[in-house]
């Protein structure tokens, strides 16, 4: 199972996004777990995923959160604002998949 946290200022913006990667990831029989949280609440969940990627409204955060998930093995992306904006619950969940290897 592939564990994906998306972070964003609240969490709310970026729990549209985790439906349209959950519908993503069925089309292609993909077992994932995709939760999305407030960027505040990080260091509790960092632990338990894959993979973290930033809403581009917190891409201030990526060194911050990259020093928090090295250590860890967890690597981190700020997801494409284009991609972000329009909802391509597929291309970020490739972004993803890709950063998990």
């Amino acid at each position: 199972m592939k564990k994906i946290l998306l972070c964003c200022a609240a969490g709310m913006s970026t729990s549209m996004l985790v439906k349209k990667m959950q519908q993503a990831a069925e089309e292609r029989s993909l077992e994932t777990m995709i939760n999305a949280i407030s960027i505040s609440d990080i260091e509790e969940h960092l632990p338990e995923y894959d993979v973290v990627l930033l809403g581009p409204q917190v891409k201030y955060e990526l060194a911050r959160i990259t020093e928090l998930a090295t250590p860890l093995n967890k690597p981190v992306a700020v997801i494409n604002m284009m991609d972000y904006g329009t909802m391509r619950g597929d291309k970020v969940l490739e972004t993803a998949l890709a950063l998990i290897g």
